[in-house]
């Protein structure tokens, strides 16, 4: 297993590449290696500048390379975008997805949803030690989607919302949580409701996230009410 734990962890008067040959040579790795992964990281034309000198980006570079030594087919990396600039973000990204097409399994620890959503396709959510998750993305998602069913009639939209558990009435819609389209449309037609649309809302990671984990908030409006915060 390689791992990115903290970028910062290495001795800032070395090079990029004397770090990354202490690391090879103290794990019989071959000196080879260090050359073709400062290509892979982008890092050639800095090999001889200390990385006390590295920008953030560039120093989670090296990090990554000191991950990738060993040629491992599980690597983790724990928050491996934060404070990155768009750019960076971007290349970590796509470079998380092409190991991932190469077989490797990447483990990514980070509090940053939006880019999980982008990055990730299973996703496990731990609470205070408890796992409140473990499913792809898309089941997940799925789970917090709402279909949206307009419906001109009031008698129509009351039909429709009594064969659903857990359906509400919102204006001229009826809203359903979990369900699918066309479960829904196939209903409504088995009723002779009339819709006039017929969307699906999809949640964001963020969304399930604050559902999954509503129960375990220390710091929410509600906690803050109680200790006479306002």
């Amino acid at each position: 297993m390689g791992a990115l734990l903290d970028a910062k962890a290495l001795h800032p008067g070395r090079s990029a590449a004397k770090h990354l040959l202490a690391m090879a040579r103290s794990n019989d790795i071959p000196d080879r290696r260090v050359e073709d992964l400062l290509a892979t990281v982008g890092l050639s034309d800095v090999a001889g500048k200390r990385a006390g000198q590295f920008s953030l980006g560039m120093g989670q570079r090296l990090g990554i390379a000191g991950a990738l030594l060993g040629d491992p087919g599980v690597l983790l990396f724990d928050e491996p975008v934060n404070g990155l600039d768009p750019d960076g973000v971007r290349w970590v990204r796509q470079l998380m997805r092409s190991l991932a097409a190469e077989g490797r399994t990447i483990l990514v620890s980070s509090h940053l949803m939006s880019e999980m959503h982008l990055t990730a396709d299973h996703l496990l959510v731990i609470r205070k030690g408890r796992l409140l998750a473990d499913a792809p993305l898309g089941e997940l998602l799925a789970d917090g989607s709402v279909v949206r069913a307009r419906c001109a009639e009031p008698i129509g939209r009351a039909r429709l919302a009594a064969q659903l558990p857990g359906a509400r009435v919102e204006g001229d819609s009826v809203l359903v949580t979990g369900a699918t389209v066309e479960s829904i449309g196939d209903l409504a037609f088995e009723l002779g409701v009339r819709l006039h649309g017929l969307s699906e809302e999809r949640a964001s990671l963020e969304q399930a996230y604050m559902e999954l984990t509503a129960d375990a908030v220390e710091y929410g409006a509600d906690s803050a009410r109680k200790a006479g915060v306002r």
